[in-house]
């Protein structure tokens, strides 16, 4: 993870404010850059969702159970989908391998052998969920009728 400038044009100012700085995956970082939307872009509803001031998953933002791509349901989304390639294969993958996992999690129970400890084994199946929680979190479908695409 690192500091991302959420407006990289205030990246030249000597103090940052807080509400500047985000946390951000090196791709995600990586794939910003300097973009930043135009007038244009702004007049037309695109622009960075600032997750300091909004909700952006479950709210605007929202995973396709079967594809597992991103789907806006604003202009906004859209952009902000679009010009941080949060569709980009790996990340797909990723949310892909969260959500099977979760699957065979929550779908499957998890035989032991008889000679194993029980709460160790308690402990160790409840360290994976936690790491399971600590990759990207689950997004919701987008609510029935929604077809925006990013």
């Amino acid at each position: 993870m690192e500091v991302d400038h959420f407006d990289p044009r205030k990246k030249r100012e000597l103090i940052q404010p807080y509400e500047n700085l985000f946390l951000a995956s090196h791709p995600c970082n990586n794939f910003k850059g300097t973009t930043w939307p135009s007038k244009a872009d702004l007049a037309a509803g695109c622009r960075f969702l600032n997750c300091c001031e909004e909700q952006d998953y479950d709210e605007q933002i929202f995973e396709d159970p079967d594809t597992h791509y991103l789907i806006g349901a604003t202009t906004a989304a859209i952009w902000h989908i679009r010009n941080l390639d949060l569709n980009a294969p790996h990340l797909v993958d990723e949310r892909r391998d969260r959500a099977e996992l979760r699957r065979l999690l929550n779908a499957q129970p998890i035989r032991v052998k008889p000679d194993a400890d029980k709460a160790q084994m308690d402990l160790l199946i409840e360290r994976l969920k936690k790491s399971l929680e600590t990759m990207i979190p689950d997004i919701r479908p987008p609510p029935v009728g929604q077809s925006t695409v990013a």
